[in-house]
């Protein structure tokens, strides 16, 4: 407490000049609207400042929540999308019945490698949620794998970037149909084999999801073509495709849950045993 007293009577004359400075500023202020208006606008302006630093800090550390809600609300989304298709109208009746034939599942990629030929995803969720084996996986930008196995918990992928993955897929200005398989040269590319001769090829046509499996429903983007090859063997074409996604760095996914699955690989199976 001398101390206090003691700075005050050895800093009177500044302390004292420092009041009389305030006072005189707070009735310059109050006396001249100008002033005033002045005084405000700077002070909104230091203040909003620091609104702003906090509120981009809150943003920062919410993010993962709106990821997260964000990466739902595109599942719901994806799932209307593909079932759009699947709706009947009924002669007899004004109206439209949907049948909602596909379910979309969201996940996060845990573990992903991409520089081996045999290249698999993990994510965290498994037959807990729904998920099964040979269930097709997207995001945003296009296809990622299929389901391989699970565990309570979790699953694994098999990734595109695989030399044992197969997937139908087709050109989408003129349907015509191959295999998409991947070389194992290149992160960024997979090729499309077995399209006829009689296609109508270009550089830049985009290649899309064929349709003609149970894993995938039809038109989910791929990539674009990158250079055309004419396999003299087969005298097919080879095409490098050149991937929407970047395969090195994924996060929330979509594994798509088609309902009839299990019907028609039973049907399928079934006719195979009678031939």
């Amino acid at each position: 407490m001398q101390q206090i007293v003691n700075f005050v009577l050895k800093n009177s004359n500044r302390l004292l000049f420092l009041l009389l400075l305030v006072i005189s500023l707070s009735l310059t202020v109050q006396s001249h609207s100008y002033h005033k208006s002045k005084v405000i606008s700077s002070a909104n302006f230091f203040t909003g400042g620091i609104y702003d630093k906090i509120n981009n800090i809150d943003e920062y550390f919410n993010l993962r929540t709106q990821n997260d809600e964000l990466a739902l609300e595109n599942a719901r989304l994806k799932s209307l999308l593909f079932n759009l298709k699947d709706t009947t109208k009924l002669p007899q009746i004004d109206s439209i019945k949907g049948v909602k034939k596909t379910d979309i599942i969201v996940s996060k990629v845990i573990r992903n490698s991409y520089s081996v030929y045999e290249n698999y995803l993990t994510i965290n969720n498994g037959s807990a949620s729904g998920i099964k084996p040979n269930m097709g996986v997207i995001n945003s930008a296009g296809i990622v794998g299929i389901i391989d196995n699970t565990s309570k918990n979790y699953a694994t992928i098999i990734s595109i970037l695989n030399v044992k993955s197969q997937i139908n897929a087709k050109i989408k200005k003129s349907n015509h149909f191959g295999s998409l398989v991947w070389n194992a040269k290149s992160t960024g590319f997979v090729q499309l084999i077995d399209v006829p001769r009689l296609a109508s090829v270009r550089k830049g046509d985009t290649i899309v999801t064929g349709g003609e499996s149970i894993i995938f429903p039809e038109n989910i983007g791929i990539g674009t073509i990158d250079k055309v090859y004419i396999d003299n063997v087969t005298n097919y074409y080879t095409l490098d495709i050149k991937l929407f996604n970047d395969m090195t760095n994924l996060g929330h996914v979509y594994i798509i849950k088609n309902k009839d699955a299990s019907e028609i690989s039973n049907l399928e199976n079934q006719t195979k045993k009678d031939e």
